[in-house]
């Protein structure tokens, strides 16, 4: 197993019980210490009270077994939310870029971009473009990024 495992492992219980989803963890050398990256998410987002009630519960995880061991010396430890670029490749990331716009690239060589209305289940979502409502099957789609809107002056389009 793999650093990068046994955290996902160890970790994703009990920051589930703080209300957040682990979403990776990143391991990388920063001199002499490791840098632990961990990112976490939640529906309505993550505030930094969160993010320090995480790093509180991920520090103290870390300085206890099994984990203490996972990890040889000094590391400082990093707690962030996803980026904007990251990929949407579950449900629960679908869900959360509800009334967002998304580059969506499909297995067809096709691409869409619009706003996500609704994700009925795991295997669909919908959504508008230009108006224009789609029920894109998740499984049909290679890539997904929500985009940066700047100034945005209007809300979802109902599609109805």
């Amino acid at each position: 197993m793999t650093i990068r495992q046994a955290l996902l492992a160890g970790l994703a219980a009990p920051l589930s019980d703080l209300g957040v989803d682990l979403e990776d963890v990143e391991v990388s050398r920063a001199g002499r210490r490791e840098l632990v990256r961990v990112v976490v998410d939640r529906d309505g987002g993550v505030d930094l009270d969160l993010v320090a009630a995480v790093s509180s519960r991920v520090s103290q995880l870390l300085d206890e077994e099994p984990l203490a061991s996972v990890i040889d010396g000094a590391f400082v430890l990093e707690v962030t939310s996803p980026g904007v670029d990251r990929p949407l490749t579950q449900t629960r990331h679908w869900r959360r870029a509800v009334d967002r716009l998304v580059r969506i690239e499909l297995r067809d060589g096709a691409s869409l971009e619009g706003r996500i209305l609704d994700v009925p289940d795991d295997e669909t979502v919908e959504v508008t473009v230009d108006g224009e409502r789609h029920s894109v099957p998740r499984a049909d789609v290679v890539r997904a990024v929500v985009q940066v809107e700047f100034n945005r002056e209007t809300s979802v389009e109902s599609g109805d």
